[in-house]
């Protein structure tokens, strides 16, 4: 079976989208399926105003019928709602072609920060989008209990994951720690996408002991560093690098309230860090009562609250997710929505492993 994953999010972005695709292609094999992507690799396209590393492709349905004897899909999955996924669904509604899509990020939040367009139209907009589908995957299951109270149907869970033999904790003389070197401890240390829609602005005007370090890039660079000239942006960082730079950090501030799960959460987790944020979709999903981080609508009382938390308690909690779980939620819901398989059992009100489900 060959699975054709849409996606409008694709390198050379990094990304929680990005790796969970990855991870997914990675254990097709072991499911039965052979996925292919269809990216703004595959179309002409423009890098995005203020994100270069984001490119708008120039995609149609003509341009995806065009690929379509090429990939010859059995199944199709449409990963985001960019210009890529939409003509795929164009392209998949004119031939009667079933497909899931997910829900990764919240737009309407993001687009509000940047321009006067009301929520409601956003949330009406994507209502349509994936109401097509026969299947939305949603990570968490407060972001299921908020878009089935806007009236989006079809829900579907999948969790995410960690590689916790990168991400683990690592002694604080790791030679490739020379960013840090001399820094006043705490650490506070923050790592995602430097734009407006992460909150990064919350977490450098707070006043805390030590030192903030911020892993990342994004068209909000230069702003913030003048915010905050005493905080440490380090950039891009991936891999070994990035894993050891959670590990020599004391505490991980993550400020966004917009992100539907936080990957970097579990990353800092498994690195032993423990968790500062607020009580928003994804943190109260991922720390929730877990005792790993500490949630609160006072970020800085949470940053030196999460001081006191053990770090073997933080590994312990990563411990419980893992790509494999992930990718099994993944390809059943595919299964499913395609009529493969019978529906994946949940009892109401329970949650797969990996998630807390918060009432």
């Amino acid at each position: 079976m060959r699975l054709l994953i849409a996606t409008d999010a694709w390198h050379p972005q990094v990304n929680g989208v990005v790796r969970s695709l990855e991870n997914m292609a990675a254990a097709g094999a072991a499911y039965g399926f052979d996925p292919v992507f269809l990216t703004h690799q595959d179309f002409a396209s423009l890098p995005l105003p203020g994100y270069p590393e984001i490119r708008l492709a120039y995609a149609t349905k003509r341009h995806v019928a065009r690929l379509w004897d090429d990939l010859r899909p059995t199944h199709v999955h449409i990963s985001t709602e960019g210009t890529v996924g939409y003509a795929t669904r164009r392209y998949c509604l004119a031939h009667g072609r079933p497909f899931t899509t997910s829900y990764h990020t919240r737009f309407p939040e993001y687009l509000s920060a940047r321009a006067p367009v009301p929520e409601a139209w956003s949330y009406a907009w994507l209502r349509r989008f994936h109401g097509a589908a026969n299947g939305t995957m949603v990570s968490t299951p407060s972001l299921e209990r908020d878009l089935d109270a806007r009236g989006f149907t079809n829900l579907m869970r999948w969790t995410r994951g960690v590689d916790t033999e990168l991400f683990r904790p690592r002694p604080p003389e790791a030679p490739d720690l020379a960013d840090l070197a001399g820094l006043p401890r705490p650490i506070f240390l923050s790592v995602g996408r430097v734009a407006v829609e992460k909150n990064l602005e919350a977490f450098l005007r707070l006043d805390l002991p030590g030192t903030k370090v911020v892993v990342g890039d994004g068209p909000d660079r230069a702003r913030l560093s003048g915010i905050a000239p005493e905080a440490r942006f380090l950039g891009t960082r991936t891999g070994a690098a990035l894993a050891a730079l959670y590990a020599a950090a004391d505490v991980f501030v993550f400020p966004s309230l917009t992100d539907t799960f936080g990957i970097v959460l579990l990353e800092a987790l498994a690195c032993g860090v423990p968790v500062a944020a607020y009580p928003v979709t994804g943190p109260l999903d991922v720390i929730g009562r877990t005792g790993a981080g500490v949630l609160d609508q006072d970020l800085r009382a949470a940053a030196l609250a999460a001081l006191a938390i053990p770090r073997e308690r933080c590994r312990g909690e990563a411990l419980r997710y893992t790509w494999a779980e992930s990718a099994r939620q993944f390809y059943d819901n595919i299964a499913h929505a395609h009529g493969s398989t019978p529906a994946p059992a949940r009892a109401a009100g329970t949650a797969p492993r990996g998630i807390v489900e918060l009432g």
